[in-house]
């Protein structure tokens, strides 16, 4: 991985986590999740209008990926009902790069050195141990939906990857996707509370406005850096986004940070290292 798409899934990962702490600070999950869901319809719809045209292989893969966002946002908001967010965010996210690195070199034939795969599950047994490390008894059904959203967030992202390099223009790829993506999760959240989407706006303006922008821009550079390098790579390193999350929470919304979150942190960082420099 050059230096270059390192620090772009770096800069990835710090929007990431910056729309999240956007949504995540609204007493309403259902509004912030469509709205940023809905927000995505704008950049997507500019980006399909000023990138080149997707090659028309790539319509299947569009089509998976439109499919998997959908569950991915369902079995979260899922989650975040049955269980607290420090509880069910890392679970999710950690879990993710583990199942990534084992399709991409079991089925997809991905050809990952031993130092490649030690700096991917040094990355996720970091995040992975900030959700474990949550002091009190753990939510079962909170668990699972955790570890099922983390199965959807593992498939999509190798749906994006694959489809990426099919379509010759993964900016776009992506764009038709969040445009196409924003229509099933507002008719949902319309079903479950009839006139949300319009109001979507005013409800929740930062998730609409900037969480939409952000998380769009944050995902079309990991979908570019998918075609850059390994996929398993990209996803562990844009996962470090819970490391920038804490970091405003500590910095910023002045959320206390304990030991056990701290070394959870650092294992994450000696994981991107060893990522960086793997061979």
């Amino acid at each position: 991985m050059t230096w270059t798409v390192f620090l772009a899934v770096l800069l990835a990962a710090l929007l990431h986590a910056g729309w999240n702490a956007v949504v995540k600070g609204s007493s309403d999950k259902l509004a912030g999740m469509a709205a940023m869901a809905v927000g995505h319809a704008v950049p997507g719809g500019l980006a399909v209008l000023l990138f080149p045209p997707v090659d028309p292989a790539a319509w299947p893969w569009i089509a998976g990926s439109v499919a998997l966002h959908f569950g991915y946002l369902r079995f979260l908001l899922l989650a975040y009902r049955l269980g607290d967010l420090s509880e069910v965010y890392p679970l999710a996210r950690g879990s993710a790069p583990l199942l990534v690195a084992l399709f991409s070199t079991v089925v997809l034939g991905s050809a990952l050195s031993g130092m490649q795969l030690a700096a991917v599950a040094v990355i996720a047994a970091g995040i992975l141990s900030i959700g474990l490390a949550r002091r009190g008894r753990a939510n079962p059904s909170a668990v699972a939906a955790a570890l099922v959203t983390g199965v959807f967030i593992a498939a999509y992202s190798l749906m994006d990857g694959v489809g990426a390099r099919v379509s010759g223009s993964p900016v776009a790829f992506f764009g038709w996707a969040a445009l196409l993506g924003a229509i099933p999760f507002g008719l949902y959240a319309e079903r479950r509370r009839p006139g949300l989407v319009l109001r979507l706006p005013r409800l929740a303006p930062a998730a609409f406005f900037g969480g939409g922008w952000a998380s769009f821009t944050a995902y079309a550079i990991v979908v570019w850096a998918f075609t850059q390098a390994p996929i398993a790579l990209v996803t562990a390193l844009r996962e470090t986004s819970i490391v920038f999350a804490l970091l405003i929470g500590a910095l910023v919304l002045r959320e206390r940070v304990d030991l056990a979150r701290i070394a959870s942190t650092f294992v994450t960082l000696v994981g991107v290292a060893l990522l960086r420099f793997a061979r």
